[in-house]
């Protein structure tokens, strides 16, 4: 799934996405350190992986989207 980075703290390793239908999902550190990434901007469009539904929904890994 894609997403586009909405927030991020990097003091905490954690922020937030929107999905393409303009939903947002909030990932934390553990999501973070599972893609091996060092920092998102805001803007940046991301593969995620998602878990969960409705309001136990949450991301579980997210990377740069690589075409």
């Amino acid at each position: 799934m894609q997403a586009t980075a909405y927030t991020f703290d990097p003091a905490t390793r954690a922020g937030s996405v929107l999905l393409d239908d303009g939903t947002p999902l909030e990932f934390d550190a553990a999501a973070f350190d599972a893609g091996g990434l060092r920092l998102v901007r805001p803007g940046q469009r991301l593969r995620i992986e998602v878990a969960g539904e409705g309001a136990a929904r949450r991301v579980t890994f997210l990377t740069l989207q690589t075409f």
